[in-house]
């Protein structure tokens, strides 16, 4: 049989079936792009440390300052997401291996197998709410990396060269050095970059908590914020960001050599995310008390520690960027139908992208606000409550495959992790909103300081 033949015998199949139509998603089987797939994808340690590389950036910058908001519960809270994020986590890995199962014309590299989900399971509006959240989710964690990684590069330029330059010309510089290096195609092509952004993290949390533990003397007494609704809420929104990595799941299992593998990936990946993440946000939230900003480093005191420990996490920043943006141009490729090789079209739409983040990022200079309202919605609905529903509708659904049953005990589970997610996301996402709208948090977009600056 040849290939066009099987292809062609693919979306046959899939029609006769009365599943959805094969021809709705990228036929990557037995084709030569397949092919290199299974020989040069990622093995289980490589997507561990794309994991790992793609979240612990801003989370270990942010998570100190959403425990103090959330008072000491919150170290139960960030153990309880982590676990829960690697359980919903690997049943999406799971659910994308019973689709492929299913509609052969799913095997292989696809753009966007996390909407692929929603659609075999809830059809169009099921792809549609997916599609955007993951959009929403990827661009505007695009723009906290942004904006961290500016502040960053100001202070270390600040410090190192007693140049004091704004925050807002630098999101333009960083914004111009990352534009070339998102030309990169899918994760298999960048793993360098993945390996760099763990390896900075790793070693930036030891400096750090070095660095707080230099600085308990000088925090002799620690004073603590009172814990109210709509900043606990808001802690939630901040540590299910940190933990939320499940839209750029389904495209590292797709990337693999053996998909089936997964859910090692993300028990491993997120072990690795709570050893990083549980030092440091303790360590900020005993030693500084209400003192502790949205970024950490700019609480710890100034020196050698910090500067080296600076530097790492804006490499890992870098580097994340890179990841994260990429299922937001990989899916606005697929609309434009632009080939997957590299071509001068896949330049112009990641230019115009990233264009796009920094614009975004000068507006709206307040990264922990947004990190938050993206934690409380988008990222909560794509790690705690779409991975069960799309779960527990492959297990309802009949067909001529292979049936599997869902044991009562996982059900109720499940049905509680949606609930809780469901909850605690719509308080976060208020509180959010709330913060964003308040005067007192109010932060002038970069271009008005700028003209103000030009001005006077």
């Amino acid at each position: 049989m040849t290939e066009r033949t099987q292809s062609n015998a693919s979306r046959k199949i899939s029609v006769e079936l009365e599943s959805p139509p094969a021809k709705s998603f990228p036929d990557a089987t037995r084709d030569q792009d397949t092919q290199d797939h299974v020989t040069q994808g990622l093995g289980v340690l490589t997507a561990v440390v794309f994991l790992v590389g793609e979240m612990a950036g801003s989370g270990v910058l942010a998570l100190p300052n959403a425990l103090e908001n959330a008072g000491w519960i919150g170290i139960v809270i960030i153990v309880a997401c982590a676990a829960i994020s690697a359980y919903t986590g690997q049943i999406l890995g799971r659910c994308w291996t019973i689709v492929q199962d299913r509609y052969p014309s799913l095997r292989g590299h696809v753009r966007y197998p996390y909407p692929a989900m929603g659609y075999i399971t809830y059809g169009t509006i099921g792809r549609l709410v997916v599609s955007f959240s993951i959009n929403f989710t990827m661009f505007g964690a695009s723009v906290v990396y942004l904006l961290l990684a500016s502040q960053n590069v100001q202070d270390i330029v600040k410090h190192l060269f007693k140049f004091n330059w704004s925050f807002c010309y630098w999101m333009l510089v960083v914004v111009c050095i990352l534009l070339p290096i998102s030309w990169l195609g899918t994760p298999k092509d960048f793993w360098p970059i993945a390996v760099g952004a763990m390896a900075a993290t790793s070693i930036a949390c030891v400096i750090l908590v070095a660095n707080m533990t230099v600085d308990i003397p000088d925090n002799p007494r620690v004073i603590h914020s009172d814990v109210t609704l709509l900043s606990f809420a808001q802690a939630f929104g901040t540590i299910c960001f940190a933990f939320g990595g499940h839209p750029m799941f389904p495209t590292f299992q797709s990337d693999m050599r053996e998909p089936s593998k997964f859910p090692r990936v993300c028990y491993f990946g997120f072990l690795a995310l709570a050893v990083m993440y549980l030092p440091v946000a303790t360590s900020g939230y005993f030693v500084y008390g209400k003192s502790v900003k949205a970024n950490l480093l700019q609480s710890i005191s100034p020196g050698a520690m910090r500067m080296i420990a600076e530097i790492l996490v804006t490499g890992h920043l870098f580097c994340g960027f890179i990841i994260i943006i990429n299922p937001v141009c990989q899916e606005i490729e697929e609309l434009l139908k632009i080939e997957k090789h590299f071509n001068w079209k896949r330049a112009v739409v990641r230019s115009l992208m990233c264009l796009l983040v920094a614009f975004v990022a000068i507006s709206i200079p307040h990264f922990g606000t947004i990190l938050s309202l993206i934690g409380g919605s988008t990222t909560t609905l794509l790690a705690f409550i779409a991975p069960p529903l799309i779960y527990l509708k492959l297990a309802a659904t009949d067909g001529p495959w292979k049936s599997f049953t869902v044991p009562l005990f996982e059900k109720v589970a499940n049905v509680e992790i949606m609930v809780v997610g469901l909850v605690a996301g719509v308080a976060a996402t208020y509180s959010a909103i709330l913060s964003l709208a308040s005067p007192d948090a109010f932060t002038p977009p970069c271009y008005i300081n700028i003209t103000a600056a030009s001005g006077s």
